[in-house]
């Protein structure tokens, strides 16, 4: 019996111990991010961070707002007087309004300012959790919620920790007979005995129906009311504002056209998602424990290297020092034996100068010289002298030292070594490249070019990555400033990686046609990779790129149209024509056309292609047409300003069936900077043709079997008008240019890439990467 008892009794505090153990690790769950001690009647900021009020009312008065009046503090067993005894006079019961008038003081206005004194004062909060600046308002704390949760959550941690040795002793008992607390009133914010409980909630009085709790250190209101208007409970809650609404809250006009749901519905889909997401946090407990291990074993590494990175920096130093103390002794080495030469020649002069004093040797030679009377042996001996006694007095005329002793040319200038080794640092990765947005495009391949920010360390190589978009083409061209947005557009694919590029341009191909594909760079040195650049958006032209060049065997007049190197570039300028009809424009409008076509016909399939016109042309024609019909129609002489066959709409102005035949020819028309979009129905025939800014590229997809021809903003792959056309018999595409204009090819970029030195032209192969790396 002995033994089961004792089984029972240690399973009893083994699970004691368990669910202190659980209780203790979310302490620092509980813990004020102000005063880092457990919380004190927490409020919910606006960033839904919890503090102490008192935190918060010392923090504002730290910011230079008026001071609050502070809340006292929770009524503790040793706070509680000393004095109060059920057997004393009756007292009436403690206010229960007191704490809730002093902590809306706290979280209100400042006391004696009248809100129309003076402007509101907008209170900001520096939340240190979320770090940022809070907007309170002119309420100042008022609008911040009791978290009451919070509350509770920390009364059981005190009461699951503490496993009773910290007992709640009744308030009212005499203290040499303080007995412990078995109640507590929510009512009267007190803990009692029973006996004291008993005598001031006596049966049959509205004080008997007070709510009795357990006791605590710490009492709360029992429900949550709106600060604004105290006597409302708050009963719904507005998902956009993300805030708790009383019914006199919500018929606000700042929340009209919210999304406001009951708090019950709000509670039950909050609840359900938090257990959800707990759930989900149980089942991956090995993938946390994986993880916690991975960390870990950082912080290991982390240790490891950087005892190996201040090495390698200690001996870089060295180094360093090493190579200034070698110069050190090179530059006094030269030094030594300047100041050797120097002091060698200065010598030499000090003895010739001394040689010319008057009890010198030269002197008293030359006076003993004198002294000889035999001429030829004077002559003899005297000539030499008589050259000393020369260069002397020539010098002695003429005096300068024979060396600098100023050493003006030894002086260093350390200027630009010091600022440099003053920002000597450590190796930065690159920065996030900038992608040239206009030199980056999609055509018969994908092309990206990019730089490096000025201030940027050199990158040894670059890593281009990209990946499809699923789900359609909907933004073309744009830029996506956070690299994981690209997953909540509804792109799940693996990012395909090009390692080790060289230069700042890469080239791709067997790319998915009609698509769009994301892409992003980075650079990498001996730190590692840099930042990503922003993520660009690229669509792949709609069909198979049709490679042609320009064929001048129509139309072409050589004194008005030349065509560049390779045919794919043609400039026409207004001629003599032109001029001697110059004359003629009051009374009608002759002007010369010159066509231009390629030198490929198209006959079955889909293709596409692009070119980019001078804003500056005059009037210039892109289109398509029957070989036969472009030929019959550019040879007979016409009114251009009124021609029977509108190239626009390609059709006959006067036949009656022009709508059951497709045109022979569909061309669009452009100039001085517009595009003219033609009439798409009889329903637009009272508004006209619109006009449209010229894009930097025009593309064309014709569908041959379809019989229509699709234009393009080929820089977005915006359309911007269709038409058909007779694809009865073979087509090509053609140009027109009526006066002045230029025109040229979109070149494709597997011919740009051999002829210029290519920057990386590969085939990536399907790679799964994570994005991050």
């Amino acid at each position: 019996m002995a033994d089961a008892e004792l089984q029972t009794f240690t399973s009893i505090m083994d699970a004691l111990v368990r669910i202190s153990s659980n209780m203790k690790s979310i302490e620092r769950e509980l813990h004020c991010p102000v005063c880092e001690e457990m919380v004190k009647q927490p409020i919910v900021l606006p960033c839904m961070h919890s503090v102490c009020v008192l935190c918060a009312a010392e923090v504002l008065v730290q910011r230079g707002y008026p001071p609050p009046e502070l809340p006292p503090e929770p009524n503790t067993p040793t706070s509680s007087p000393i004095t109060r005894s059920p057997r004393q006079t009756r007292r009436p019961p403690p206010k229960t309004d007191r704490l809730d008038r002093v902590i809306r003081t706290v979280c209100g206005t400042h006391p004696g300012r009248r809100r129309k004194d003076s402007p509101p004062v907008i209170m900001l909060f520096p939340c240190p959790t979320c770090g940022k600046d809070v907007e309170l308002g002119e309420r100042g704390l008022a609008d911040c919620l009791r978290n009451l949760t919070l509350e509770r959550i920390v009364e059981r941690y005190r009461h699951t920790v503490s496993l009773g040795s910290m007992a709640v002793m009744c308030q009212f008992c005499k203290p040499p007979q303080a007995l412990e607390a078995t109640k507590g009133c929510a009512d009267c914010r007190s803990n009692f005995c029973n006996e004291c409980f008993k005598l001031y909630h006596p049966w049959g009085t509205p004080r008997a129906q007070h709510e009795h709790i357990l006791p605590t250190h710490s009492f709360r209101p029992k429900v949550l009311v709106c600060v604004e208007h105290e006597q409302e409970r708050l009963q719904f809650y507005c998902r956009s504002c993300q805030r708790l609404l009383c019914p006199l809250c919500k018929l606000r006009r700042a929340h009209s056209g919210h999304k406001i749901l009951p708090i019950a519905l709000a509670y039950q889909t909050l609840k359900e998602k938090i257990t959800k997401e707990m759930n989900y946090v149980f089942a991956n407990q090995d993938s946390v424990q994986a993880q916690i291990t991975q960390v870990e074993s950082g912080i290991a590494q982390t240790e490891v290297n950087s005892a190996v990175a201040k090495e390698q920096s200690n001996q870089c130093v060295s180094e360093l020092r090493s190579v200034l103390v070698e110069r050190q002794g090179a530059l006094a080495m030269l030094l030594e034996g300047a100041r050797a030469k120097r002091a060698g020649a200065l010598n030499a002069q000090l003895s010739e100068k001394q040689s010319l004093l008057e009890n010198a040797g030269l002197l008293t030679y030359t006076q003993e010289l004198l002294k000889e009377t035999d001429q030829s042996c004077f002559v003899q001996a005297a000539r030499v002298t008589h050259n000393r006694l020369v260069k002397a007095i020539e010098k002695l005329q003429h005096f300068s030292l024979s060396a600098d002793p100023s050493f003006r040319h030894f002086q260093m200038d350390v200027s630009r070594e010091l600022k440099v080794l003053s920002s000597m640092d450590f190796i930065q990765a690159p920065l996030a490249p900038v992608i040239d947005t206009q030199k980056t495009l999609a055509y018969d391949q994908l092309y990206l070019c990019w730089r490096l920010p000025q201030d940027s360390a050199p990158a040894w190589h670059y890593s281009v990555e990209y990946l499809r978009k699923v789900g359609g083409a909907g933004a073309l061209w744009g830029r996506v400033l956070s690299e994981g947005s690209s997953g909540s557009n509804g792109t799940h694919c693996s990012w395909q990686r090009l390692d080790d590029v060289g230069g700042t341009s890469a080239v791709i191909d067997k790319l998915e046609m009609d698509s769009v594909y994301i892409l992003r760079v980075r650079g990498c040195n001996k730190a590692g990779f840099g930042e990503h650049s922003e993520e660009v958006y690229l669509h792949t032209p709609p069909a198979p790129v049709l490679s042609f060049c320009l064929d001048s065997r129509w139309g072409l007049h050589a004194e008005r149209v030349a065509l560049g190197k390779g045919q794919t570039y043609a400039r026409s300028v207004p001629g003599m024509t032109l001029l001697q009809a110059a004359d003629r424009a009051l009374t009608s409008c002759d002007l010369t056309s010159d066509l231009l076509v390629a030198d490929v016909s198209i006959t079955q399939g889909r293709h596409y292609w692009a070119c980019s016109v001078e804003p500056g042309s005059y009037l210039v024609k892109v289109g398509v047409g029957v070989e036969a019909k472009l030929q019959e129609w550019f040879h007979l002489p016409q009114d251009m300003a009124s021609p029977r066959y509108d190239p626009d709409s390609g059709h006959d102005s006067g036949a009656e069936d022009a709508q059951d035949c497709p045109p022979p020819f569909c061309f669009l028309t452009m100039g001085m900077g517009k595009v003219l979009l033609p009439k798409c129905g009889a329903s637009n025939t009272s508004t006209g043709p619109l006009t449209a800014p010229l894009p930097p590229r025009l593309g064309l997809c014709l569908d041959f079997e379809k019989g229509r021809l699709t234009f393009y903003d080929a820089h977005s792959l915006r359309v911007l008008w269709e038409g058909t056309v007779d694809c009865s018999a073979p087509v090509c595409p053609a140009f027109c240019f009526i006066g002045g204009g230029a025109l040229q090819l979109q070149e494709l970029i597997a011919n740009r890439s051999t002829e210029q030195n290519p920057p990386r032209r590969v085939t990536i192969q399907t790679r799964a990467t994570d994005a991050g790396h």
